[in-house]
């Protein structure tokens, strides 16, 4: 029989283990039977409302000494409010296991940051899938369950997904409801943390290509508890935001080994060591209150709850790639990852495997371009003292005259936009560019099939006044001779006209370079659209209606298909970035140059194909219809109209579908969505002012006295 001491010791023992917590689902029971909002527990607890919410749908576990006050909290409720069917006295059931990864003692974040968060997890650190995934749809529903695209397998190196949204508790927020607890008090420790314990990072998309590095986002706590400050200020433009040299946090990073890339410390961070034995070691940092994701390309998703930004930037980096940077430098890179610049070949001579060019790739070595194709800044034009002109392949930016608006379109009671879904994708596919120097010729016999630059005298062409000329930016007919990309003299062919180039800069080497990028940004974006309930199989009028819901249907999926877009336009641009700065002087190398993806004439040869697409789609409507558009800016076309919709005055054969050759209504990139209606005197007096209808056929009224 056991002794008087050994029961006594036996009692202590159990009153000194950890409380025991009543599962998530009766927690959020006793919470609502109480009549307590989340966010009044919160407060109480001196928590987040997100650190409650993980606590009841099984994401998380709280902390001593919240897990002390919680328990005594529970066990009050549960007196007061018994679950259906049992005691009052009823004890509550045993909680998940939890693990965590301890605090350093050396933790010195802010007096008023509350502590971490541990994960209800078998494994640190702890991760728990969001229940209502689990969840099978109630036996009553009808509605026939979502058509799911099929992910990709789980990487076994990267368990956790490619990135995590910290917040100021601890908590990094990851794909699929994951979240993982991270003790780290500094930047060096959560460094060190990203590339040892989280499992974070995503797999290569070429074979010959590089992982993609574990991006961690940090919320305005976040950055506060890393002793970051909230807000970078003092800079002029915002790619100079960056945090001074002599900054503390800057000093840790170098005092732990680490380095930070040229762009210094600023809203997207890179800290990295210098790989060694082909291991890179290397995390990506995005500084939320830093302006790390631009509104426009993001709309709302700065302002969003970690698990929603993780959302977002999980189903863009599991769709598009994991972000690198705002979405141009992102669109940049996807072309690198897919057209990876080497590959491993074997040495002939030696046997050993070396690092060779990937045929059908840009190379390592940034190149020089045409002098007609570069920037007047540029080294080449400057130091040769170029005057021959430039290419001047640009977007549309053109507004008919109001003297050629004849009686019956002024009495058309509306003006009706069409936008393009991603005009300049559309014009990547199997766009076939140079990817070798430029070689230069007089008087050479045009080929429609060589990418290049070309001197013509393109002024004999004679076109409707009431649509752009199809060789100019402004729509206005060219003057004399002027330098054109491979598709604009095609154009001119095509129309029926002779053309007899002067001289040429034509690349040997070709290739559809941009193919990949066009095909995964493709489906991205259809994919993306899908989910939002735009689909192929919407007949036009079904079309019309979702597109005017399917922003509302999903604000994260939205936003995702915002900076799909946005990654594009970016990618494009980036081509021929331009340099930055005060001080810079006409003639001087700026970093841009030194990549390979500094490639002005393929951003020439998108942008051409995508004007003469445009052109094209104008004159075929013009012959089908008889319709002259009122304005061109970009991929936003405007069209006076009988009725508010695309289907008043859109082409249909006599069975309904749409006649080929003209704008068709649909989800996929190149085909066209409504982007706005007015009346048709706002178009009119808008072209009377020499302003676009296009640029503000979305806005209305608000917009007659803004300048362009």
């Amino acid at each position: 029989m056991a002794s008087e001491e050994e029961l006594f010791a036996s009692v202590d023992a159990l009153l000194t283990e950890e409380p025991q917590l009543p599962p998530p689902a009766e927690r959020a029971r006793l919470r609502e039977a109480a009549g307590i909002t989340q966010a009044r527990l919160a407060l109480a607890l001196k928590s987040s409302t997100q650190s409650v919410k993980n606590w009841e749908n099984g994401r998380s576990e709280p902390k001593s000494p919240r897990l002390e006050a919680y328990q005594r909290l529970l066990s009050g409720w549960a007196a007061k409010y018994p679950a259906p069917g049992t005691a009052s006295e009823a004890a509550p059931a045993p909680a998940l296991a939890r693990q965590s990864t301890p605090v350093p003692a050396s933790f010195t974040g802010p007096a008023a940051a509350p502590e971490p968060e541990t994960t209800a997890a078998p494994q640190a650190p702890a991760v728990q899938v969001a229940p209502e995934r689990l969840a099978a749809p109630p036996a009553s529903s009808r509605r026939p369950a979502a058509k799911k695209a099929s992910k990709p397998a789980v990487d076994p190196r990267f368990p956790h997904g490619p990135l995590a949204v910290l917040d100021g508790d601890g908590s990094a927020y990851g794909v699929d409801g994951i979240v993982l607890d991270c003790p780290a008090s500094t930047v060096p420790e959560l460094v060190e943390w990203t590339l040892r314990e989280s499992g974070l990072g995503t797999a290569k998309l070429h074979r010959n290509g590089k992982d993609s590095d574990p991006l961690i986002v940090l919320t305005a706590a976040a950055a506060v508890k890393l002793g970051l400050p909230e807000r970078l200020e003092g800079h002029e433009q915002r790619r100079s935001l960056r945090l001074p040299e002599d900054h503390p946090v800057v000093k840790q990073v170098a005092k732990a080994k680490w380095k930070l890339t040229q762009r210094g410390f600023g809203p997207w961070a890179r800290i990295y060591r210098p790989a060694q034995t082909g291991q890179r070691q290397c995390v990506q940092l995005a500084v939320l209150s830093w302006d790390a994701l631009e509104a426009r390309a993001w709309p709302g998703v700065a302002e969003m709850e970690p698990a929603d930004i993780a959302r977002a930037l999980g189903i863009y980096a599991q769709r598009v790639i994991t972000p690198r940077g705002v979405t141009a430098v992102t669109g940049l890179e996807l072309m690198t990852a897919l057209r990876p610049p080497t590959r491993a070949v074997q040495d002939r001579e030696s046997g050993n495997w070396v690092s060779g060019h990937n045929p059908g790739s840009l190379g390592t070595e940034p190149m020089d371009p045409a002098p007609p194709e570069a920037t007047p800044e540029h080294p080449v034009v400057v130091d040769s003292g170029w005057t021959g002109g430039f290419l001047d392949e640009e977007a549309y930016q053109w507004v008919r005259s109001v003297d050629l608006l004849s009686n019956e379109e002024c009495l058309l009671p509306y003006a009706v936009g069409l936008d393009l879904n991603t005009a300049f994708l559309a014009a990547a596919a199997r766009l076939t560019v140079g990817l070798s120097a430029p070689d230069h010729f007089r008087q050479p016999q045009f080929n429609p099939k060589i990418p290049g630059s070309w001197l013509v005298d393109l002024s004999h062409v004679e076109l409707d006044p009431r649509l752009p000329s199809p060789f100019t930016p402004s729509g206005a007919r060219p003057a004399g001779p002027a330098w054109y990309q491979t598709h604009t003299v095609a154009y001119a062919q095509e129309l029926g006209y002779n053309v007899q180039p002067i001289e040429a800069y034509l690349r040997r080497e070709t290739g559809a370079y941009l193919d990949p990028w066009h095909d995964r940004l493709k489906t991205a974006y259809v994919d993306t659209l899908a989910d939002l309930g735009v689909t192929k199989d919407l007949t036009d009028s079904e079309f019309l209606a979702a597109m005017e819901r399917h922003k509302q249907a999903d604000p994260v999926l939205a936003a995702v298909l915002a900076a799909i877009k946005a990654t594009v336009k970016g990618g494009v641009g980036k081509l021929r970035e331009r340099p930055q700065g005060r001080h810079y002087k006409d003639g001087e190398r700026w970093p841009a140059l030194e990549r390979p993806t500094w490639r002005p004439d393929i951003r020439a040869a998108v942008i051409s194909k995508a004007r003469v697409n445009m052109h094209r789609k104008l004159l075929n409507m013009a012959r089908m219809t008889g319709l002259y558009p009122l304005a061109v800016l970009s991929d936003c076309v405007v069209y006076p109209s009988p009725g508010r919709s695309p289907l008043d005055f859109l082409p249909y054969a006599a069975s309904g579908k749409p006649q080929p050759g003209g704008f068709r209504l649909g989800p996929t990139p190149g085909l066209a969505k409504l982007e706005g209606v007015q009346e048709m005197s706002w178009a009119v007096d808008l072209m009377e002012k020499g302003l676009n209808p296009a640029r503000h056929i979305k806005g209305g009224d608000a917009v007659l006295d803004e300048g362009e």
